[in-house]
């Protein structure tokens, strides 16, 4: 692959999916590309870089794209976003979504359904405390793929290790052969759709809570702003964020603001959310 090649990826990638790629990184390239060159007849980046110029197979731009996705996912993955979602988030919404009763949540950038699945789960847990209300969990993401493999809902038993206690395992999944499958009931809480993130966002709606974890630190900064702010469009006017642990919204938008005591969770910062601080800290605390 030449310099010229790598940079023209590099371009193309930032353009389709947000990836920023340093300049050390020709190995990724090579190693997740050259089985999609293969697959479609070619034997080289070079040949690849010249079929996507063409620009007469946007399949095979779609292909490239997802192949550099990154969709690592894991239940429960690092806990503590799932417990602010419990103690802060849920508790919040109740007092404030009492006429209404439901509750509209976000998983973007959902992989292969790991995340929105434990959303689902929790809720269910929750059921004694939330008799009579609703949650509607949507969950996208840019990997048709993923996107599959997460409707399916079908995990080894390497993936149902990682994080899932056994208790929640052993109620919340059925075992199909060398498989588990999440079952029915929770599969049916979570409506999958195709999204890129640099795309607009107006058709998805307005939601309550927003888990965006673990996809702004592969953005610039200015596209890490741009989706910031066409996120906070989207939210309602006391709405929750939750970032990944190596992301922060500071520095980047006015759109949130951190929520003191919470490490990774943020409030949209519109004025007539301000008086809403004093609840946080009071459903921070309950236990």
């Amino acid at each position: 692959m030449t310099p010229n090649d790598y940079e023209y990826m590099r371009q193309f990638l930032k353009a389709r999916s947000g990836l920023v790629l340093s300049n050390d990184k020709q190995y990724l390239i090579e190693s997740r590309l050259l089985p999609v060159a293969r697959k479609v007849g070619l034997t080289s980046i070079s040949d690849l870089v010249v079929k996507l110029k063409l620009a007469a197979d946007d399949d095979l731009g779609r292909q490239v794209t997802e192949a550099m996705t990154t969709n690592e996912s894991f239940f429960f993955r690092d806990k503590t976003p799932f417990d602010h979602f419990e103690r802060v988030m849920v508790p919040h919404m109740r007092a404030n979504r009492s006429a209404q009763k439901r509750m509209r949540i976000w998983s973007a950038a959902a992989a292969t359904g790991q995340e929105p699945y434990s959303l689902a789960i929790q809720w269910t847990e929750m059921a004694a405390r939330l008799a009579g209300w609703r949650a509607e969990i949507i969950a996208t993401d840019l990997c048709t793929r993923a996107l599959q493999k997460a409707r399916a809902g079908l995990y080894s038993q390497f993936e149902v290790q990682r994080g899932l206690p056994i208790r929640m395992l052993l109620r919340y999944f059925v075992q199909n052969g060398e498989t588990w499958q999440v079952a029915p009931e929770i599969r049916a809480m979570v409506d999958y759709r195709q999204l890129n993130l640099l795309d607009s966002l107006a058709a998805l709606g307005k939601f309550d809570i927003v888990f965006c974890r673990n996809v702004l630190i592969y953005f610039d900064q200015q596209t890490k702003s741009d989706v910031l702010n066409r996120i906070a469009r989207q939210m309602a006017d006391d709405g929750f964020l939750v970032l990944g642990a190596a992301e922060t919204v500071i520095g980047l938008t006015d759109a949130f603001r951190p929520v003191p005591g919470h490490r990774g969770l943020y409030q949209v910062n519109r004025a007539s959310t301000m008086q809403a601080a004093p609840q946080l800290a009071m459903a921070g605390g309950a236990r």
